[in-house]
């Protein structure tokens, strides 16, 4: 029997991210030959990936010390994320990305934060594809387990008010598109967000925002953040070669 105390979810896309750090002298020192091969071939992957109806990837090149290149997997199927995790590895260019991480979690949506109605349409959040921004921000979160602080044991009046809050608040930027993921059982963290928008400092605008409301002020721990550029998979031999910043074609 379901909890009444426990707040509904829908769900949608899985989510993986992947966060890699590149060794551009390795690539650098190959053949001009082998890395337009092997830079082909991983393109060619990630277009097919992008290109199907039962899944998704973005490539983003990383600002900062946390790593060089992420890539954001989505798929309607737990086996979906471990099938293309597969490929990735399988590409040559993976000899030259070494793991420093990376998230699982499940687009969500909490029906309490929406007004308790579970027959609105939210499709466009759950099964959109991945935002075609220049600029992505990717952080993680827990509800707060402190003392007179512990988000779960506030009546769930009180938690629908502060979640609905937040949702507006997330929602509140117009510059900013954000995708909200669930990873407990999955991750470390209660939830993951990213942050899609061509404008870079609109994501300090609405963390401002977001930090000063009552729902994370006193029952919200921010964990590890991740930020760069969005780039075309047809760009991906700009990236490798590092000659430039790759670009982005939003309607690729």
């Amino acid at each position: 029997m379901r909890d009444s105390n426990v707040p509904e979810s829908l769900d949608g896309w899985w989510m993986l991210h992947r966060m890699f750090s590149f060794d551009r002298h390795g690539w650098d020192g190959l053949p001009e030959k082998r890395r337009v091969k092997y830079g082909s071939h991983a393109g060619d992957l990630f277009e097919h990936l992008q290109s199907g109806k039962d899944g998704d990837v973005a490539l983003a090149q990383l600002v900062g010390h946390r790593g060089d290149f992420m890539l954001t997997h989505y798929a309607r199927s737990y086996e979906g994320l471990a099938y293309a995790q597969t490929l990735v590895d399988k590409l040559e260019i993976r000899e030259y990305l070494e793991p420093l991480g990376s998230y699982v979690s499940l687009v969500e949506v909490d029906v309490y934060a929406n007004g308790g109605d579970a027959n609105r349409n939210l499709t466009s959040r759950l099964w959109a594809k991945i935002p075609r921004n220049r600029y992505i921000s990717f952080f993680t979160m827990n509800r707060r387990r402190s003392g007179s602080d512990d988000w779960y044991r506030l009546p769930f009046e009180e938690r629908a008010r502060l979640a609905a809050e937040y949702d507006r608040i997330v929602r509140s930027e117009p510059a900013v598109t954000p995708v909200v993921s669930g990873s407990t059982g999955f991750d470390v963290y209660d939830c993951g967000i990213d942050l899609y928008s061509d404008d870079a400092a609109a994501f300090k605008r609405l963390l401002r925002s977001l930090r000063y409301g009552d729902s994370s002020v006193r029952y919200a721990d921010f964990g590890p953040a991740w930020s760069g550029v969005q780039f075309s998979s047809h760009e991906l031999r700009v990236f490798l070669d590092g000659d430039a910043v790759p670009a982005l074609d939003p309607d690729a």
